[in-house]
């Protein structure tokens, strides 16, 4: 009896399941059905969102050097911002750390935002003139030197300077509310340097929205791997960028599991959110 109902019940599914392929057959084949169409009574393309923007730079200008355009995005504010917080970290450090007597920490004097403008500035040289080792933009080797980096800062306190560089304060750091704990480290900075290039700028109408890869080798618990970039190893970036010059107006990183902004890398919410 039993084996009388599943026999009943395996067949009215069987029967189900053909009745839905004979269907889903039906449709496809209606639809693969041809038919000429005609160019001349075409249907209307869906109307384009209206623009109302005024593109162009928000900021005023006095000039055009790199320097000027560098400090749009780098003002003031937020250069002081670090040298306070990277000033904060180093006597931190020293008070808490039982240094060597010929530790360079001990040497360590406060730095100012005009000192940190220079300290960037070799770093952008260093991205142009690029050599296999930090120490030999300071050698004297006439073959390999290059004295202008020299006579702005010595590679002593450069190197100070990059080991106690930071951008967030730590004693009030607190994970359980921070809103991005992953970027804990630069999440002041990297937001207000986001601001500036919202606020300094107003893009175009057309505009994109694209996947970018820093290149990253270090050790980084959201660092990608996206094999079709040429880096394939990184750190991955959402990006909205005017399509005729490529500024990029906002970006989003992506850390991971946790979710930037809300995103769910849904085209979508992801745009929304850009």
């Amino acid at each position: 009896m039993d084996s009388e109902e599943y026999s009943d019940s395996d067949s009215s599914v069987s029967d189900v399941f053909t009745d839905t392929d004979s269907d889903s057959d039906d449709s496809l084949d209606a639809a693969r059905v041809w038919c000429k169409v005609d160019s001349d009574n075409l249907s209307p393309p869906p109307p384009k969102f209206p623009f109302t923007g005024t593109p162009g730079l928000k900021e005023q200008m006095y000039g055009s050097s790199p320097l000027e355009f560098f400090s749009i995005f780098m003002p003031d504010d937020i250069v002081s911002y670090i040298a306070t917080e990277t000033n904060r970290y180093a006597e931190d450090f020293i008070e808490k750390t039982d240094l060597t007597p010929s530790s360079r920490a001990q040497q360590w004097k406060e730095v100012g935002s005009s000192e940190l403008r220079v300290f960037f500035a070799i770093i952008l040289l260093q991205g142009i003139i690029r050599k296999p080792l930090q120490k030999w933009y300071w050698s004297q080797n006439p073959l390999i030197s290059t004295p202008y980096l020299s006579s702005m800062m010595s590679e002593k306190r450069f190197s100070t300077i990059m080991r106690f560089l930071h951008f967030t304060n730590n004693n009030t750091l607190d994970l359980s509310t921070h809103p991005q704990p992953g970027l804990r480290k630069i999440y002041e900075v990297y937001e207000a340097i986001n601001q500036k290039f919202k606020s300094a700028y107003v893009p175009e109408k057309d505009i994109s929205v694209d996947e970018s890869l820093m290149l990253f080798k270090g050790r980084l618990g959201f660092k990608q791997y996206l094999p079709k970039k040429r880096a394939r190893f990184g750190i991955k970036f959402y990006q909205l960028c005017e399509s005729s010059s490529g500024y990029i107006w906002n970006s989003i990183i992506y850390t991971g599991k946790d979710v930037p902004y809300g995103v769910r890398q849904q085209p979508i919410e992801l745009q929304q959110t850009l």
